[in-house]
């Protein structure tokens, strides 16, 4: 790693923090699919759901497009020109992945007045998977790139392991967070030995965050073992929606519900408490007898739209109200995400935005 770039002050220091999803993005992140492993038998139509996506993220910000070689882009701008695509803001990066789920994979952005900075957190393949080799590279290839301020977030003398989708921040300095992801000791253990205190002091250090809230565990289905982003989201400074399931029978439901009556104890950084919205869950998604990890709250908001993975369910519709009615200042769509979510995960596990200034 270049030397010339790195920071040897804390991000916190220099009055960095880590922007809400909604604020200003210079570009998006995206990996070209090419690891067919991720949707076994499904992998031919995968490619016209990330068109769609491509679509609506370049209407108002660069796209910015991973992919294996010059024949997988060829491939990959062949798709996107069949379903109309302007590739005026597309913009494709040649580099070597494993998996391409941009979300873990690349670097946190952070920013100041002044400029835009990387945070560097270790990647371990969500201590689960050996396919991760290549992927741990890709931070410092786009800090590089864009020869951005790197931070390289360290405990006790070791590199912390975090990935984008266990965290959700209201850009004010609160965040939220599970503690199955990130405290467990026995399953998917990022960390040994940290606890909460610890957390939070890197979250400060490394985000800018002085205000965290745990939620107990993640969503059924979900092989990250308790990422946030399909559970609980911010959607503006004030206010989280959060997912429930309203079938006691379902594997979800006690578990949902332990998280809704953690969350009315939670304070913002002011002190004040949050508006809390329940979002519905659809039915289950079961792909040769696995079920998958489909949720609303796998959304993700672009400058032009915000984008909410849909399942062919009678709950898409009122997904999609709900997030009208707290989103007003851009359009909230659905992308058909049956086919996505095989790959264990949908839109926000896809997607990486790169703030502007």
């Amino acid at each position: 790693m270049s030397k010339s770039n790195i920071s040897f002050k804390i991000p916190f220091e220099l009055g960095f923090r880590m922007p809400a999803e909604w604020e200003k993005h210079e570009a998006t992140w995206l990996g070209w699919p090419h690891n067919k492993e991720d949707w076994p038998g499904k992998f031919v139509p995968i490619q016209w759901v990330y068109s769609e996506i491509v679509k609506r993220i370049s209407a108002d910000e660069k796209v910015r497009i991973i992919v294996e070689s010059n024949e997988h882009k060829r491939k990959a701008m062949s798709a996107l020109i069949s379903s109309n695509v302007d590739l005026t803001d597309v913009e494709f990066y040649q580099f070597k992945t494993d998996r391409g789920w941009m979300r873990d994979a690349c670097p946190a952005f952070i920013i100041n007045k002044e400029q835009a900075a990387s945070v560097k957190f270790k990647f371990n393949g969500w201590a689960k998977y050996s396919n991760y080799k290549k992927d741990t590279k890709l931070p410092e290839f786009i800090s590089n790139k864009f020869n951005l301020l790197k931070f390289v977030p360290e405990h006790s003398g070791r590199q912390i392991i975090l990935e984008g989708g266990s965290i959700d921040v209201n850009g004010k300095g609160t965040l939220i967070t599970t503690e199955e992801c990130l405290l467990d000791e026995k399953v998917q253990v990022r960390n040994p030995g940290l606890n909460k205190k610890d957390y939070e002091e890197i979250f400060r250090n490394y985000l800018g965050i002085t205000n965290v809230f745990w939620l107990n565990k993640g969503i059924a289905g979900d092989d990250t073992h308790g990422h946030v982003d399909d559970l609980c989201r911010f959607v503006d400074e004030k206010t989280l929606v959060l997912v429930q399931e309203k079938n006691s029978s379902d594997a979800n439901y006690k578990l949902l519900k332990e998280n809704k009556d953690q969350i009315q104890h939670i304070k913002l950084e002011n002190g004040s408490k949050p508006e809390v919205v329940e979002l519905p869950m659809p039915e289950p998604v079961i792909f040769k007898g696995q079920r998958l990890p489909a949720s609303y709250a796998n959304f993700y908001i672009s400058n032009a739209a915000v984008l909410v993975p849909t399942f062919n369910d009678p709950n898409d519709k009122l997904a999609l109200g709900i997030l009208s009615e707290l989103i007003t200042d851009r359009p909230v769509i659905g992308i058909h995400a049956v086919d996505l979510v095989w790959g264990l995960g949908t839109i926000h596990c896809l997607t990486r935005e790169q703030p502007g200034i």
